[in-house]
């Protein structure tokens, strides 16, 4: 996994995100000078469904604000900053792409964010946290770049504690089938890592975790791009600006990768999954 980390960190590295982030905001009319977390939520929630898939997740999670979270793989930061501004936990990034640990960081003090979030570079094989460290743990959207679905879930459940619950929102294979690159989360196959939802469970089970509860996410999923497409065809339509969106960070070919993963997500190859885990 060490050598195939680099490689997934270079492919979400976007020269200078952040400030396109601003522009793109500023040229809908927001104050960029009086940022909130609201105007971010189109660019900074890097997964199918966007801050609606985010909020479906955590409605289900009985946080207070004296919960103690972690986001891993946490990206620029949206999941965390939703989370701790609906429950008024304590959330805690980490992120292999050290200039989206950067992005974050920066976003959340932008946006007052600061003193519930916190966001540190690392490995989800090898989390720089203590045992028994959190009360729930969220992943969206990260798995698929993870070969070693047994060693992630082996370390979630040690920064845990007991009782704590892993919710996963991941892309999972549903049936066999050829999938065309680039997607979202990889060039080539040579980063893409989709599991079916019974390697999940069967990982989770190992480390120690019981399935509480899981949903299939694909027709949520086509719907979710089928909007995307009329919103953007109708900004063309009138000559207007596309709205800010996930195209922001995904780079140059955001086209190319919509494009791909939304033909596997309509032959039911792939679908979100929402999976929640309770560590015994």
């Amino acid at each position: 996994m060490a050598s195939i980390e680099p490689g997934v960190a270079r492919h979400y590295e976007i020269e200078g995100l952040e400030q396109r982030i601003l522009d793109a905001l500023a040229a809908t009319g927001v104050d960029t000078d009086r940022l909130t977390a609201k105007d971010l939520q189109a660019v900074d929630e890097f997964h199918i469904g966007g801050v609606a898939a985010t909020e479906a997740l955590i409605d289900q999670l009985d946080l207070s604000s004296a919960s103690q979270v972690l986001d891993i793989g946490s990206g620029i930061g949206g999941p965390a900053r939703f989370v701790a501004a609906s429950s008024g936990a304590t959330v805690t990034g980490i992120d292999l792409t050290q200039s989206y640990v950067d992005i974050a960081t920066s976003l959340s003090a932008r946006t007052g964010m600061s003193g519930r979030t916190r966001f540190l570079q690392g490995s989800a094989l090898a989390m720089p946290f203590g045992d028994d460290s959190f009360d729930a743990a969220i992943i969206l959207h990260v798995g698929m770049n993870i070969p070693d679905k047994a060693g992630l879930m082996r370390e979630a459940a040690r920064v845990l504690r007991p009782g704590g619950v892993f919710a996963v929102y991941d892309v999972m294979r549903l049936k066999p089938g050829e999938l065309t690159y680039p997607l979202p989360w990889a060039s080539s196959a040579d980063f893409s890592f989709v599991a079916t939802p019974d390697d999940y469970r069967a990982a989770a089970t190992a480390a120690g975790f019981e399935v509480t509860a899981e949903r299939p996410r694909g027709a949520f999923a086509v719907e979710f791009f089928a909007a995307m497409r009329a919103r953007l065809q109708a900004a063309k339509a009138e000559g207007r600006n596309p709205p800010p969106g996930l195209g922001l960070v995904m780079g140059g070919d955001a086209p190319t990768k919509i494009g791909n993963l939304t033909q596997a997500l309509e032959n039911a190859i792939l679908a979100p999954v929402e999976m929640f885990l309770r560590l015994h």
